[in-house]
């Protein structure tokens, strides 16, 4: 167990610092659902995105959502997502396009895309929820880093990177959550089972672009996609 969490965190200082290193990308062994989550998961599962083969399921209860925003966040090495469900602010021409043709997903939570950032628009995800609102994880895997989240020189809450068990190649980054977490570096973790912890407050400290869409302060969790450590770009 030692050996095991020496190595993530190995490979996880060389993804946070020189964005290169060798990593074993190969399958992990998928956790055993049932000693971890013996009851079920909390809510029925609801897949929220797709990376490649890999299903990204929504990481609080469909009953929070306030809404969920699709934008770029100007870091080249983020993976862009595949929504499922249907893009509520579609062009026009992309509306009469999914009428006449059925292009939309017909499962899968509503969703907007948010133009305004660099980059592809899909390379990140905000799921707003109120603050305090518990936070699954979006993949089986294992937590490989567990991070501060600093705002103006002071740690706010926390970030927590899972290595997905189907799909190693990629490394799936959970942000805005609380100081205080259920999981530490070796944890692993079951999608919409494994309770991370909660969302944030941060209302008071940024604006939130979750805010644009919601009649709240738009507090959300969020999720990137990106390259594991020495993984080919495949994606």
């Amino acid at each position: 167990m030692a050996a095991a969490i020496l190595t993530a965190l190995l490979g996880t200082a060389l993804y946070l610092h020189s964005g290169s290193g060798a990593a074993d990308t190969r399958g992990i062994a998928p956790p055993d659902r049932q000693a971890l989550a013996p009851n079920g998961p909390p809510t029925p599962p609801e897949t929220l995105a797709t990376i490649s083969t890999l299903p990204l399921e929504l990481p609080v209860s469909q009953a929070r959502v306030t809404a969920i925003v699709y934008h770029a966040t100007g870091n080249s090495s983020a993976i862009p997502l595949a929504p499922a469900g249907k893009q509520q602010n579609a062009g026009f021409f992309a509306r009469l396009y999914d009428r006449f043709f059925g292009s939309g997903s017909s499962t899968g939570p509503k969703y907007y895309v948010d133009g305004s950032g660099s980059g592809s628009d899909t390379s990140s995800v905000d799921v707003g929820a109120p603050a305090g609102t518990a936070v699954y994880s979006p993949v089986d895997g294992t937590v490989v880093s567990v991070q501060p989240y600093v705002l103006n020189g002071e740690v706010r809450g926390s970030i927590v990177q899972i290595r997905p068990s189907n799909l190693a190649a990629v490394i799936v980054t959970v942000g805005n959550l609380s100081k205080h977490l259920n999981v530490d570096v070796g944890s692993p973790v079951l999608a919409s089972a494994t309770r991370l912890g909660t969302i944030v407050d941060l209302s008071k400290l940024i604006q939130q672009t979750v805010s644009k869409y919601t009649s709240d302060a738009g507090n959300h969790v969020s999720l990137q996609v990106s390259p594991a450590p020495g993984a080919s770009p495949l994606l």
